[in-house]
């Protein structure tokens, strides 16, 4: 799984290096019935957060990693928002929940999937293996959506802005960095939860978020990446660092934005949902709302 993920790394920085401004943007995500079941989900109530970080490369790392531009670059500037309320899945979604939105919609299944039907070898497991288009069309299902990356990244970080979800210091031990060969069931690494109960928001696996990548209110920096290219990922995975402490420590950081080819099917990304509340805190149905954030 370790070197899956590395060349997904790999793979995801080599796209960042090519020009798609030309690609069209992935259509809407398509309308499909919602499921009975409901999923386990954590509230964020509304109010500020941290967004960001005013962290600095000063030893030019990322050049030594083969990145193509410093470090903490686009988490610029470290700043304070306000979000309303919302709610967000507790895990990763599993393997055995998509399984279910497969066969109640005869969605396609993920390439790794095998049998007659196909089905997950590990339901378990975070799904994985599904583009940005899948993930979306799988929340609206559930009358949900993929949460933003400033929903996620509050969610990851709580009311004093951790820069992980338990507190400042990276601990491998908290959070599915590897340390058990590959990805782990959803929720294993209870240790690892935000301080709004949200689980596996470092390390596990990558998720998707609804948001483009591109350059924070205020941001003085530029870069021929952003735009309507690439979509934000979030949280880090269990490899995608490849068993180095340095990049470990780097990539699970709440902060930390990745990007990816909204069209990608990787082995280590995946998702979860979240919900918006209304005025008395009740969820939303959100399945015509921030399709491409």
């Amino acid at each position: 799984m370790r070197a899956a993920a590395r060349f997904f790394l790999a793979a995801a920085l080599a796209l960042a290096a090519c020009d798609r401004s030309t690609a069209p943007p992935p259509p809407a995500a398509a309308p499909v019935p919602a499921p009975a079941a409901k999923a386990d989900m954590v509230t964020v109530p509304a109010g500020p957060f941290v967004l960001g970080s005013d962290d600095v490369d000063t030893e030019d790392r990322a050049r030594e990693f083969g990145g193509r531009r410093p470090w903490y670059e686009d988490e610029h500037p470290r700043q304070t928002r306000m979000l309303p309320a919302f709610r967000i899945d507790r895990t990763e979604v599993t393997e055995g929940a998509y399984q279910v939105f497969v066969r109640e919609v005869g969605y396609l299944p993920p390439p790794h999937w095998t049998g007659t039907p196909p089905a997950p070898p590990h339901p378990e497991l975070p799904v994985v293996r599904v583009t940005w288009m899948d993930a979306q069309n799988f929340c609206h299902w559930r009358g949900a959506r993929l949460p933003t990356e400033m929903e996620w990244e509050k969610a990851a970080r709580g009311p004093k802005g951790n820069v992980y979800p338990w507190g400042d210091a990276f601990d491998p031990a908290r959070a599915n960095v590897g340390q058990d060969g590959g990805v782990a069931p959803a929720g294993r690494f209870t240790a690892s939860a935000s301080p709004y109960g949200a689980l596996d928001m470092a390390g596990n696996v990558w998720e998707w978020t609804s948001s483009w990548y591109g350059p924070y209110p205020g941001a003085t920096g530029e870069s021929p990446l952003y735009g309507h290219r690439f979509k934000v990922l979030r949280g880090g995975s269990a490899g995608a660092a490849g068993g180095h402490y340095r990049l470990e420590a780097l990539t699970t950081r709440a902060s930390y934005r990745f990007y990816l080819d909204p069209r990608a099917r990787v082995e280590d990304a995946g998702f979860r949902c979240a919900r918006s509340l209304d005025a008395a805190g009740r969820p939303v149905d959100d399945r015509d709302a921030l399709l491409h954030g």
